[in-house]
């Protein structure tokens, strides 16, 4: 069992930016690919980013490609998303999983708040 813990959101305004982190322990993930998953109100949680376990390889949604980046720090069992150029449509509660997620492993997220 992994138990996963996002940290780092708050509210910003457009055009900065945030580093979320998620911290995992139960058991080591170096061995997985990780993603960056959010939810903004009134929708259904969607995909953002994802990494392999090596950090060699990620991938990301169109509607963040270029602002954000995921990586990894498997020593620290530890996933990062730096988030750029805030929009205020990317204001959601952001979580982070395996890739493809696993529902038992989802944590309580970090709310990211963006004003415009």
């Amino acid at each position: 069992q992994v138990q996963l813990v996002e940290s780092g959101g708050g509210l910003v305004q457009v055009g900065d930016s945030l580093r979320l982190s998620c911290a995992a322990s139960g058991r080591t993930i170096r061995s997985y690919e990780m993603g960056w998953y959010r939810q903004a109100p009134g929708k259904e949680r969607e995909f953002v980013a994802a990494i392999s376990w090596s950090g060699g390889s990620t991938r990301s949604a169109d509607s963040v490609k270029g602002r954000f980046t995921i990586s990894r720090d498997n020593a620290k069992n530890t996933l990062y998303l730096q988030m750029n150029s805030l929009k205020a449509e990317d204001t959601a509660i952001y979580y982070c999983n395996l890739a493809p997620p696993v529902p038992d492993y989802w944590g309580q997220g970090t709310q990211v708040t963006v004003s415009s």
